[in-house]
């Protein structure tokens, strides 16, 4: 669970991830999703709904140390623009920011604080979704092959069943979504991880495979519409 921490979050210490550290990327998703869940509940009785969705989507922003938005990023001005494949891998390894990536980012930002400042607080339906967004990650390192030849940090992770994994993960997630307030919530779920697999399988056409970038994206995505699902 340590390795998976440190992956996933600036916590955790640093430490070498391998396959087996994807067992734990659903656990702390959910953790996550829950320690978010805590502060939308309790912001309210401080702030306005919309200053409180605010400091939650900020809150993931520091709990997540800007990992996933950053593969957002990367992601959106490396598979956006029409460039060869090995461009696009070009792209997403440099350090700078590109028009594609900030207005991405700047929407995707938006549309979470606007659709958990339409919602009354629900700490279950955070802690569904971010494991259901970590499970779709961790299936993805372990189903897709990876897209740089010289291979990368994610290329740890790769080995393994990933049916399980992913059976199991997506079976924690949507019960956390039905304990989350009924069938609503539990469906705003499973289309966050539909979202999420979507798109790393047409990250996945364009790169030849995932990086790093395309898994904090992936994460990203699922949970966006996941809450935009459970929001409508």
């Amino acid at each position: 669970m340590r390795r998976a921490l440190g992956f996933l979050t600036p916590f955790g210490g640093a430490s070498v991830p391998d396959a087996r550290t994807l067992l734990w990327f659903p656990v702390v998703g959910a953790l996550i999703g829950a320690a978010l869940g805590g502060i939308w509940w309790g912001a309210p009785e401080v702030w306005t709904p919309l200053v409180a969705a605010a400091i939650v989507v900020a809150a993931d922003l520091a709990l997540t140390g800007l990992l996933h938005v950053d593969g957002l990023v990367d992601s959106a001005d490396g598979l956006l623009p029409q460039v060869p494949r090995q461009r696009r891998l070009a792209i997403m390894a440099e350090p700078t920011v590109g028009a594609y990536g900030v207005v991405v980012a700047a929407v995707v930002l938006l549309l979470r604080v606007a659709a958990l400042a339409s919602m009354d607080a629900n700490v279950l339906l955070l802690a569904g979704i971010w494991c259901g967004s970590r499970t779709v990650m961790a299936v993805t390192a372990r189903a897709v092959p990876y897209a740089r030849p010289e291979g990368g940090l994610a290329s740890a992770f790769q080995g393994g069943d990933w049916r399980t994994l992913g059976l199991l993960g997506l079976i924690a997630a949507v019960s956390l979504g039905a304990f989350a307030g009924g069938r609503q919530p539990e469906l705003a779920v499973a289309l966050g991880m539909a979202a999420g697999a979507l798109f790393v399988r047409w990250a996945a056409r364009r790169l030849g495979g995932f990086t790093g970038d395309v898994l904090g994206a992936a994460g990203v995505i699922a949970e966006t519409v996941a809450l935009l699902a459970a929001a409508a």
